[in-house]
């Protein structure tokens, strides 16, 4: 890691959630360091755990049920967790900003795009000079503009369900960028999408983001995605980070049995057959494996991953692997 300040630090964060029958112990113990100026992927496939984790970043996970026994949150060498709702406010849009999975439900349907795109640049001005009605509008407009949609006009009296899903995945990206946030949080930005639309708006935001210099982390389980648009990545599984490298060194040399069989899953262009995957499923987190949560689907699994949990060692510069295969190559790389 460079000598750059850290923007955003997660140390040793659990979350669960209160259900019939006990509780969900859905993250267990994640770290997680992010520079100003970096763009982070943080892939694993559905249900690790990765939106749980964004979500409590800016804390908006319901609870009841949700619960954080332990863990610390620092935005800027503050402690999210410890703010009161009035700071936390401050911090949402003007400190950090998040593109959610599905615009439909981003938005809410009762309120045109202007209503809530405006609300948005008025809550960022809030401890600055107050902003105008007609410099509101303007912005709103150039908002709209900078994501590459037509007639702007004609779109903020537009009603969400007026639009197609592109057009409103567009909407959700300049609304988060319209506050100029340090840390945009994108949450499967083109999930809901064709792959089409999905390749123009992930490269709207590629282009965004390098535009305004805005920290990014993306969230996604498409490893191209990953590596054509980050400079780093976290690799998590079932609520655990399993595998931390830089995009190009996880590519050339993926460790963690996990990152390697996400690898040899994504289908080629060449052909050659169809992946066997890897065997098994994310586990039960009412009852969650001893140990390496993975050890039940690893091929190479030991007694001692049964019994505990692997520390995250260094096998080369900012390389790190949860794995006790690599324990004997700790600091080698460094």
């Amino acid at each position: 890691m460079s000598s750059t300040p850290l923007l955003l630090e997660i140390k040793d964060l659990h979350v669960h959630f209160a259900v019939y029958g006990g509780r969900l112990k859905v993250l267990d113990g994640v770290n997680f360091v992010m520079q100003s100026g970096e763009r982070v992927g943080l892939v694993g496939e559905a249900g690790c755990g990765k939106t749980t984790t964004m979500k409590a970043i800016l804390q908006v996970l319901p609870t009841p049920p949700a619960v954080i026994p332990c863990g610390e949150i620092y935005f800027k060498g503050r402690d999210l967790l410890k703010m009161n709702p009035n700071q936390l406010q401050q911090i949402r849009g003007r400190g950090i900003s998040m593109i959610f999975q599905d615009p439909t439900a981003a938005l809410n349907p009762v309120f045109t795009v202007g209503q809530q795109l405006k609300a948005v640049i008025k809550h960022s001005a809030v401890r600055g000079r107050p902003l105008s009605a007609d410099e509101v509008h303007q912005r709103a407009i150039q908002s709209l503009q900078e994501v590459a949609l037509a007639d702007p006009e004609r779109l903020l009296k537009s009603y969400p369900i007026q639009l197609s899903g592109g057009m409103r995945q567009r909407v959700c990206i300049g609304m988060a960028l319209a506050t100029n946030p340090e840390l945009l949080i994108a949450d499967e930005p083109g999930t809901s999408l064709d792959v089409t639309i999905q390749d123009q708006v992930l490269r709207l935001l590629h282009r965004l983001v390098k535009e305004k210099n805005t920290s990014v982390i993306l969230i996604t389980h498409t490893l191209g995605i990953v590596r054509e648009m980050t400079d780093r990545v976290y690799v998590m599984y079932a609520g655990n980070i399993v595998e931390v490298a830089p995009t190009a060194g996880l590519f050339s040399r993926p460790m963690h049995p996990y990152t390697i069989g996400l690898m040899q899953a994504v289908p080629r262009l060449t052909g050659g057959g169809v992946s066997d995957g890897i065997p098994g499923r994310i586990p039960n987190y009412l009852q969650p494996p001893t140990g390496c949560r993975f050890h039940p689907r690893c091929p190479h699994v030991m007694d001692i991953c049964r019994q505990e949990k692997p520390a995250s060692y260094q096998v080369d510069d900012d390389h790190y692997v949860a794995c006790f295969l690599y324990r004997g190559e700790e600091g080698k790389g460094s």
